[in-house]
């Protein structure tokens, strides 16, 4: 199964508390939690839809990310970080590459020569999504999940998709260190993703020099 792209870096929901950021507490959860959790973190993605959707869209869209997170869950090494005041208020998920580079599958052009040697080496670890509710402090939030779920896995590389359309994302990314790699293209839909990634420790920030120039090219800031 391919990785799903990320759907938003931060999928803002229209409703709900805010919280402040030293109140939120993250914390890793299994498989079997993440399972439970599976209706609420479905609402969460629904709700960050405009209210305005039809409803029979936002029900197409509940089941759309059931289906992608069950998929996910079913991954080796699958793993989520929940982030909770004293309700839900964000997460992110996703799993290792497998070694067997099928992750890569439609990527325009030749794999970086790095990028497929840290594949081989199981180094690379997809977060596939990340939703947060909204608050003043939303991308601290989005950022401490993101790094959590990378060190919790001692990952050498971080990896996800983002809609080549979704510019704020994609700002918010590059300007947290992410490298726009090139894109991809996936059998299960007609959108074109860009593909990030992001060097974790100073041997790997190393082999990716190379890269950075490039992206540097892409995304100037």
């Amino acid at each position: 199964m391919t990785a799903q792209p990320l759907r938003g870096h931060l999928h803002k929901l229209h409703a709900g508390d805010s919280s402040a950021v030293d109140a939120v507490r993250l914390r890793r959860v299994n498989r079997r939690l993440a399972q439970g959790l599976a209706g609420e973190l479905a609402d969460l993605y629904v709700d960050s839809h405009e209210t305005s959707a039809p409803e029979a869209y936002r029900s197409r869209s509940h089941q759309d990310f059931l289906n992608r997170l069950t998929g996910d869950i079913r991954q080796p090494g699958f793993a989520m970080v929940i982030a909770e005041t004293d309700s839900l208020v964000g997460c992110a998920f996703g799993f290792p590459v497998h070694s067997d580079g099928f992750w890569w599958l439609g990527f325009d052009g030749a794999l970086p020569r790095s990028i497929e040697q840290l594949t081989d080496s199981g180094d690379v670890f997809a977060i596939t999504s990340i939703l947060v509710r909204p608050h003043p402090h939303d991308e601290d939030v989005a950022r401490r999940l993101q790094e959590r779920l990378l060190s919790d896995h001692q990952a050498s590389l971080g990896a996800t998709l983002v809609n080549q359309n979704d510019h704020p994302t994609l700002a918010a990314l590059c300007s947290w260190g992410w490298l726009d790699i090139g894109e991809v293209w996936r059998p299960a839909g007609p959108t074109m993703f860009r593909v990030l990634v992001l060097a974790l420790g100073e041997r790997t920030a190393v082999r990716m020099e190379g890269l950075a120039r490039d992206a540097w090219t892409r995304w100037p800031g």
